[in-house]
């Protein structure tokens, strides 16, 4: 048996080693794209860069902030959807290297055969009893067979590696994708957080306005028991303090919705962080400057220009696995067991059966199938390229959007800054010259309105201004790289105290 294995082992290796030297990975060969830059982003900025946009959410300087990132890091469902396709494309790269290595497969089976009487009286009467016929043996026999048969399909053509070479890519983009997850995720919490902190100061302004208006009230209200104004005045106070009023329970349900938010994207229950964030607390505000960098910089960063890189990279060799199907195919098969009549004997070297050979076999006709699934392959990998090109040109587009919309926000917060202070003046003056009887109640009823417009519009491009600046780190891909850091050393500390216990 020894001597057996030795020789069907050799044909196997010899014939591998041939075909494998002469075969050749068929299809294109895979060249990364080289997309066309600007130099520079549409909105100049000779500012000098100060900001680290790998831990941009520390520039905040806000600890409940920081501390419900890495919570969402732990227990974000997104995430956690993004790692099981990891392990998904993990496992199929484990499928497609399968192939190439051959297939055994055990077998074993017992059958007791009985032959017709008419063999029987063809052959002439019984002379071996009642169980056998002359010239036949046995009328009923057993047949017992153990072994193994054996396929191995030789990659002569590269289907294999291509196969592999498309799995190794669809794993990169899987890790892509989860990267890009995660920028969403670190971009929606600091953003809804902002929008918290902006719906809650919101709410406070309005309701600091609405008790200086019902003061207003009560001072009109006197007046006019003293005769000193009309009733109408009374009327347009009362009118203002009801129209402010009415804007409360919008302000606070905008709050508990942003809580509500928040709490999802941590992948908690609604009103889990009701209790901690319900306390109103400042508007974040991070740094005036952000590194920018080059636009070159965006293909290195940017976790979807990366992972449409490497979805156009596996499209492309998949069109070599479409192009293997039009040579023929090699492989090499073999069986090897043991056969016997009789269970006793079945384990005698006498019992010994098997069988090698090569095989080939070419589909020289399917009616241009293989072709058209080469045409197939080769438009979707057209379509890869295309949808790489428009992640660049998108990503250019996010950056320019958000600098401009950041310098913008800068600019109208200084000029509602001049006047929520000029309106704050002419509230002070409108109710010393209505207290004196210089003014009628409807200067002190405008210049109260504009107040709370200004100090409202103000609160809310405070929350933009640190939104916009959210925007624009997430525009330039930042995060992922220290947060990514840290989970693999946090990993490569795991396993090393698995080996020391």
């Amino acid at each position: 048996m020894n001597s057996l294995m030795h020789r069907s082992g050799g044909i196997a290796l010899g014939m591998a080693i041939a075909l494998g030297v002469a075969g050749c990975a068929v299809g294109p060969n895979y060249q990364p794209p080289t997309p066309k830059l600007p130099e520079s982003y549409g909105q100049p900025t000779t500012r000098p860069l100060t900001a680290d946009i790998a831990r941009w959410w520390e520039t905040f300087n806000d600890p409940t902030l920081e501390s419900l990132i890495h919570r969402g890091i732990e227990s974000n469902l997104d995430l956690q959807l993004a790692e099981a396709r990891i392990r998904e494309s993990r496992a199929a790269r484990g499928v497609a290297r399968a192939d190439y290595w051959p297939t055994v497969d055990a077998n074993a089976s017992y059958s007791r055969n009985s032959r017709s009487n008419n063999i029987n009286s063809f052959a002439g009467s019984s002379t071996g009893g009642a169980g056998a016929s002359p010239g036949f043996g046995p009328r009923e026999t057993d047949f017992f067979q153990v072994g193994f048969d054996s396929t191995w399909e030789l990659d002569v053509f590269g289907s294999v590696r291509r196969s592999v070479e498309a799995a190794e890519a669809d794993i990169e983009a899987s890790l892509e994708d989860r990267r890009d997850v995660l920028i969403t995720l670190l971009g929606d919490v600091a953003q809804n957080y902002i929008v918290l902190r902006g719906r809650q100061r919101q709410l406070d302004i309005t309701q600091a306005n609405l008790k200086s208006q019902q003061e207003t009230l009560a001072l009109t209200q006197a007046r006019f028991r003293a005769g000193l104004v009309g009733e109408l005045d009374v009327a347009r106070a009362q009118a203002l303090v009801a129209s402010t009023a009415s804007t409360i329970p919008s302000r606070e349900q905008d709050v508990q919705q942003a809580i509500h938010r928040i709490s999802v994207l941590l992948g908690e229950q609604p009103q889990a962080l009701a209790a901690e964030l319900q306390a109103t607390g400042p508007i974040p505000s991070g740094v005036g400057v952000v590194p920018t960098g080059l636009p070159s910089d965006l293909l290195r960063r940017r976790p979807d220009i990366r992972r449409a890189e490497r979805q156009l990279a596996a499209q492309t060799a998949r069109i070599g696995v479409a192009t293997a199907d039009l040579f023929p195919r090699f492989s090499l098969t073999g069986s090897l067991g043991l056969q016997s009549q009789k269970f006793t004997n079945l384990f005698e070297s006498n019992s010994l059966f098997w069988g090698i050979g090569p095989g080939v076999t070419w589909n020289i006709f399917n009616a241009g199938k293989v072709r058209s699934n080469i045409e197939i392959q080769n438009a979707r990998q057209q379509q890869a390229l295309v949808q790489y090109q428009q992640a660049v040109l998108s990503s250019l587009e996010e950056v320019d959007n958000a600098l401009v919309a950041y310098d913008r926000e800068q600019s109208r917060r200084v000029s509602l800054a001049q006047a929520v202070d000029a309106n704050r003046r002419a509230v002070d003056l409108a109710n010393q010259l209505y207290t004196r009887g210089l003014v009628d109640f409807l200067n002190v009823q405008e210049s109260q309105r504009s107040l709370l417009i200004s100090e409202d519009a103000l609160a809310q491009s405070d929350a933009l201004v640190s939104s916009d600046l959210v925007a624009l780190y997430k525009a330039l891909g930042g995060g992922w790289e220290e947060l990514e850091a840290n989970a693999n050393a946090k990993d490569a500390n795991a396993k090393e105290n698995a080996k020391t216990q």
